[in-house]
């Protein structure tokens, strides 16, 4: 396993080592002794959740507040996405900066996010599965997000946002000014 440091600090790109051969393919997706050598970070993931969805579909951005903030370790089981983390550390020196990924299942590269970052994703090809792993539980009353369109975040979803599906909940998001300024 590579472990790179993204543009924002405590967000990293994890590239697994994975084994071709005639009968296909074989990886690690994740090494907890691996990942503590290569990032210093000691994490316990404790619930795994799988999405399914079609080209368009954006899910984001949600985080958990409060002692129920979530770390998580993104990657594409099948397709491709635009993966988005926004600092929402009200400390850091990257407050309200994003970061973007394209995982997908030829690059196997996954995303780690730290606590204390909004997350979502696009769906760029016709479908994809995505798994991520969390180091807390989620909790249904700590659950908040920003609206995927804000404009003071100014994201590029590499799609045209008439073409963008997402639920009626993640639309009536409210604004970054709005939850973190």
């Amino acid at each position: 396993m590579r472990v790179k440091q993204a543009p924002i600090e405590g967000c990293f790109i994890v590239e697994p080592k994975v084994h071709i051969d005639k009968r296909g393919h074989f990886f690690e997706t994740f090494n907890k002794a691996n990942f503590l050598e290569l990032t210093g970070l000691k994490v316990d993931f404790v619930q795994d959740n799988q999405s399914f969805s079609s080209k368009g579909v954006l899910r984001g951005l949600h985080f958990q507040k409060g002692k129920h903030a979530q770390a998580k370790l993104i990657r594409a089981v099948k397709g491709q996405v635009l993966d988005v983390a926004v600092d929402i550390r009200k400390n850091s020196p990257t407050f309200g900066s994003h970061f973007s990924l394209i995982i997908s299942e030829e690059n196997q590269k996954q995303l780690y996010i730290p606590r204390g970052f909004a997350h979502g994703f696009v769906v760029l090809s016709e479908t994809a599965i995505i798994s991520y792993k969390c180091d807390n539980f989620y909790n249904k009353n700590a659950e908040s997000g920003i609206v995927f369109n804000d404009p003071y975040l100014n994201i590029n979803w590499l799609l045209e946002e008439e073409k963008i599906i997402n639920s009626e909940r993640d639309k009536s998001l409210p604004l970054f000014k709005e939850l973190c300024l």
